[in-house]
């Protein structure tokens, strides 16, 4: 990486919390309405369409999806389809500022995953940051941990899912190109909603009450206009979204770029009072307080520790 003041990898990660945290907020907008497996089934014929249509011709071509390495993408792949899963039935049930910051113990598992299967090395400055930065996730999440409800857990299993998708992304990153990490995901997203459709489709088992559950086992029904509009406008989010991401993590350590996607925790705050009239504490702005510091300090550690980074092959930079 260069000396830039601001690394390229922090840039592509506050991009992508950005785009995911608008798609969080839209997901949880029609979950009273449509299945879980109908949103994501759209979401991911859009994105693969548009990568199929748009994005890799103008990138050179299909040869740029070959791979050698089918399997770990693939693998790669359904961790994120889990932490999804997890991460947006449990947007049905709980605020969306409490989900997201449950889910927030994924930086420290990245960073902590990135130590231990990555050899990378993260001096002193930068885990006290991502402590701090937990400290303060754990603020705000504080009202809602009095009744560790099954629903609060399925945050914590969607960081374990993401954790290990981005040490992947990480490892892949190394030789290849930005094309195959962001392609396969949407296609596995698309086997997996459309797997998901066929068994629960018909709705038969709904009507058990549980906000979440009705989520996942809700008919699929025809949408309205302007709600299939959202689910393109989300299609198109998870593209670029995750190509911001992907790219994040490719070219910058993945220690350094967890903290950067805290702040999705202000978008969802942001979005929880807007869209949901929701507004944290006093706890919670502290927490979001600490959240950010221990970000801009991960960047200072970075520019005063700056050191040349050879880019992967086959990078679009």
């Amino acid at each position: 990486m260069n000396n830039a003041k601001f690394p390229s990898g922090a840039l592509w990660a506050l991009l992508g919390a950005l785009i995911f945290s608008i798609n969080d907020m839209l997901v949880k907008f029609l979950s009273d309405g449509y299945a879980l497996h109908q949103i994501v089934f759209t979401r991911s014929l859009i994105s693969v369409l548009l990568l199929l249509i748009v994005v890799v011709p103008l990138a050179g071509g299909y040869g740029l999806l070959h791979t050698k390495r089918l399997k770990l993408h693939i693998v790669r792949a359904f961790f994120v389809v889990g932490a999804n899963l997890f991460f947006f039935t449990a947007l049905a049930d709980l605020p969306l500022a409490t989900v997201v910051s449950i889910f927030f113990i994924a930086p420290f598992l990245i960073t902590i995953f990135s130590v231990t299967f990555l050899g990378e090395i993260v001096g002193v400055w930068r885990w006290s940051a991502v402590i701090v930065g937990l400290i303060g996730v754990m603020l705000v999440v504080r009202p809602g941990m009095e009744s560790f409800s099954f629903t609060s857990i399925l945050p914590v299993l969607s960081a374990i899912c993401y954790a290990s998708f981005h040490v992947l992304t990480r490892k892949l990153g190394t030789d290849e190109n930005l094309l195959t990490l962001t392609f396969y995901v949407p296609v596995v997203f698309l086997i997996v909603a459309a797997v998901i459709g066929l068994a629960l489709g018909h709705g038969n088992l709904s009507g058990g009450g549980h906000r979440s559950l009705e989520f996942l086992v809700r008919p699929w029904v025809w949408p309205t206009l302007p709600d299939f509009g959202i689910m393109v406008f989300i299609g198109f989010g998870i593209t670029i979204g995750g190509a911001a991401i992907s790219q994040a993590y490719r070219v910058a350590e993945a220690a350094l770029v967890a903290p950067f996607e805290y702040t999705a925790l202000i978008y969802a705050t942001l979005f929880g009072y807007l869209i949901f009239s929701e507004w944290p504490d006093a706890f919670g702005w502290i927490g979001m307080s600490l959240v950010l510091v221990s970000g801009l300090v991960m960047v200072w550690r970075e520019a005063v520790n700056a050191r040349p980074r050879v880019a992967p092959l086959n990078s679009p930079r």
